[in-house]
């Protein structure tokens, strides 16, 4: 590897970077970190140097180096400090056909979620919904943390079986059979879930729910007896009840499998680093506000406010920060 792309990669990690981007510019190449949240410019580079380290990346995560404008994915594992970190690649050119590219950065440390919790009876609460059957759904936006939350979940059910379905696989876990989706090939998340229910395993994780078919096929899942992990896009806690609807399920099926929607983000901590926050909302709440109507246009829980406030109280978080993410 390139002595500086080994620096840049080492520099990011040092720093616990979520994302590096290599992202064309004029005349250069802008690499930047994104670190609690916030994206810095790190350095340029020339085109032809940054376009050879974009194909070395490329080739170690398994994407085709020939295509460099559609949109790809990939996946690769590095090594910091005797530790494995998974990275996931995404590349996609621009109308002028240059390309580029961003990695997703996941440690080995944060994998252990429920020591880096600002409230270890958050964590429990996950833990406990995990021991019924039926359909958890986490969101928040990228970076925060969503897939190491499920995968720490997962690690804790020693009895079970456990498969899991991404697109791309992020974090390799021996114990559970992974498989990832490959549209060309016909293997779509709604594919893989039903060639999946007949490997029986007791716990699906799915990387998204995106489209109507793979909500469907995870809420059968669910209502067959499994227990179901797995994300999807939306702003708050409350917007998880209307992006199922939105993608084809009845309030009455939501009714029987939902068992808890929850909401997180990872938030810099003023001794330095990062820890989750989670918001929840299970079945009852989240039909109780939908009958009052007042879960309609809000954002927040009201306990997310209240756990920002203590953590400003105990001198865990800036209050600078509590107004940052009092909004989510």
């Amino acid at each position: 590897m390139d002595g500086v792309l080994q620096k840049i990669l080492t520099d990011a990690m040092d720093k616990k970077a979520s994302d590096i981007s290599f992202l064309p510019q004029e005349n250069s190449y802008l690499v930047k970190f994104c670190v609690a949240g916030r994206f810095e410019a790190y350095d340029e580079f020339d085109f032809g140097r940054a376009g050879q380290w974009i194909g070395f990346l490329k080739y170690r995560a398994d994407m085709s180096l020939a295509e460099q404008r559609r949109p790809q994915l990939g996946s690769w594992k590095l090594e910091h400090n005797g530790r494995p970190v998974y990275c996931r690649l995404s590349t996609v050119g621009d109308f002028l056909n240059r390309e580029s590219l961003v990695m997703r950065l996941i440690y080995q440390d944060e994998l252990q979620e429920e020591k880096n919790c600002f409230f270890t009876d958050q964590w429990d609460r996950l833990s406990a919904s995990c021991r019924k059957r039926g359909l958890i759904l986490f969101s928040g936006p990228m970076g925060s943390g969503k897939t190491t939350t499920m995968y720490e979940l997962a690690r804790k059910m020693t009895d079970k079986q456990i498969m899991c379905i991404e697109d791309p696989v992020e974090i390799s876990e021996p114990h559970f059979l992974q498989v990832q989706v490959n549209e060309k090939a016909g293997m779509s998340y709604s594919d893989l879930l039903k060639v999946a229910l007949r490997h029986h395993p007791d716990v699906f994780i799915i990387g998204e729910i995106r489209d109507g078919l793979t909500a469907k096929t995870a809420v059968n899942a669910a209502l067959s007896g499994h227990l179901v992990l797995s994300t999807v896009h939306a702003a708050s806690v409350y917007g998880i009840w209307q992006r199922m609807i939105n993608l084809g399920i009845s309030s009455e099926e939501l009714e029987q499998t939902m068992r808890l929607a929850s909401y997180q983000r990872l938030i810099p901590r003023e001794n330095g680093g990062s820890s989750v926050l989670f918001d929840f909302l299970d079945i009852d709440e989240l039909e109780e506000s939908i009958r009052e109507n007042s879960g309609r246009n809000r954002q927040m829980t009201k306990e997310w406010g209240k756990r920002l406030g203590i953590c400003v109280e105990t001198g865990e978080i800036s209050e600078e920060t509590a107004v940052r993410f009092l909004q989510g």
